[in-house]
């Protein structure tokens, strides 16, 4: 099994060249914010790990909401993003992006920083930062895996015809039988490949390992002092909850326009939202406790396809900027926003106001899990607030959803299991 990893550069764009960087970006695109996978300056198309990648200029357009509470904005000058995810290590993915991507040349030289003599490899780690939480959709499900078992199911739904005939099949077994044999001469003639999965690396599994053996332990050693500390936090909490304002005016019809303009070009579209952490110690830290079991959660719980009830996420990040003072969000998403919105609110929502409503603006919320995001038509306008377009994207798997391609999976997993009832063949056979 080959892990998904992710990279992040992050530099601020150099006063003055903003402009002819968005040109820059923008000559990468097939349509606004879609990117040509072949384009000059980073053919994305030719990275066969890359799942995938984003550019876009960071900026925090509600930074001055803070100032409600007393406390100078944090300063975020225009900053240019550039990050993704990738099968194997996010570290060797740079090495070659630096190698076969010579425009990021061109791209980085309007960043504060860089000069025409710097080694690009070096410079992108110099500038690299970590995510606090990370989910994957499916660990270990790859690009070429992906690839590989959309063009099975092309060929499959091709020599089927009419789908009728999965259902009305008088013996089941005969027409699976008949498949096997079918995709077994394709790939005899190389029309189809099913490789194999590449082994595990040992560093991953040993750290993985470990991971999964701290997280409890930690947990245990930290139990006794956190029901002490219990009732002062949920005074703490309530203290604040209460207290705490919310901003959550209607979002200019320009900016939702502009946003819109980047979105639907595929059934998968690309998310993120910005916005400052409420001030004080206890919103930061409890920021990085629940993001933390997120992160583990995502890790060693919900990497089968789903994050908690969400099966339309393909991967997502949560990442803190200027010293932990502001976070962004990020995600790749199938449907529309505002399907996406309601799968959340609707599925949980109580999740949601555990991660955001430490975000300064935020719907009042009750005792971390209540209120909040059930308040649809505020909550929908505080993200539609935060949230920023995307200058690029790269998708290496255009039309596919998260559903599409956990059922080629299921669909190859069928082709060797011989032993099903006839309801099991029925059931396989109308996923094709």
């Amino acid at each position: 099994m080959t892990p998904q990893g992710n990279f992040l550069v992050m530099a601020p764009v150099i006063p003055g060249r903003e402009d002819e960087l968005r040109q820059l970006l923008a000559s990468m695109n097939a349509t606004p914010g879609a990117a040509d996978s072949q384009n000059a300056l980073i053919p994305f198309g030719r990275f066969d790990r890359l799942h995938f990648a984003r550019l876009l200029i960071l900026t925090d357009p509600t930074a001055d909401d803070i100032a409600i509470y007393d406390v100078p904005a944090p300063e975020l000058p225009p900053t240019l993003v550039f990050f993704g995810d990738c099968d194997g290590s996010g570290a060797a993915f740079l090495e070659q992006l630096a190698a076969g991507a010579a425009g990021l040349r061109r791209i980085f030289a309007c960043c504060d920083g860089f000069s025409p003599d710097d080694d690009l490899l070096e410079w992108m780690r110099r500038h690299g930062q970590a995510p606090i939480a990370n989910y994957v959709n499916t660990i270990g499900r790859t690009v070429r895996q992906i690839r590989e078992e959309a063009a099975l199911h092309d060929a499959l739904a091709d020599y089927l015809g009419d789908p009728a005939r999965a259902v009305a099949i008088a013996d089941p077994h005969a027409l699976q039988r008949d498949l096997v044999s079918y995709v077994a001469a394709r790939q005899a003639s190389g029309e189809l490949v099913l490789s194999e999965p590449e082994p595990t690396p040992l560093g991953w599994r040993l750290r993985n390992a470990l991971n999964l053996a701290v997280g409890p332990l930690i947990g245990m050693l930290l139990l006794p002092f956190v029901l002490i500390y219990l009732p002062v936090f949920f005074w703490q909490l309530r203290r604040r909850e209460t207290t705490d304002p919310q901003i959550t005016p209607r979002p200019g019809a320009a900016a939702r326009a502009e946003i819109a303009r980047h979105e639907d070009y595929d059934v998968t579209n690309p998310y993120l939202v910005i916005g400052g952490l409420k001030p004080g110690l206890f919103r930061r830290l409890l920021t990085i406790a629940l993001l933390s079991v997120v992160d583990y959660g995502a890790r060693h719980i919900f990497n089968r396809g789903h994050l908690a009830r969400v099966k339309t996420i393909h991967f997502a990040r949560w990442v803190f900027l200027n010293s932990q003072k502001q976070m962004f969000f990020a995600s790749n998403y199938d449907g529309s926003l505002e399907a996406y919105m309601d799968d959340f609110i609707n599925k949980v929502g109580w999740g949601l106001n555990l991660l955001f409503s430490n975000g300064v603006g935020y719907p009042k919320t009750n005792w971390l899990v209540q209120g909040g995001s059930d308040d649809e038509q505020k909550f929908e306008y505080y993200i539609f607030r935060h949230q920023l377009p995307i200058d690029v994207w790269y998708k290496a798997y255009p039309g596919l959803t998260a559903f599409d391609l956990t059922r080629n999976t299921l669909i190859r997993a069928g082709l060797t299991r011989l032993d099903m009832t006839d309801d099991e063949v029925r059931e396989w056979l109308n996923l094709i």
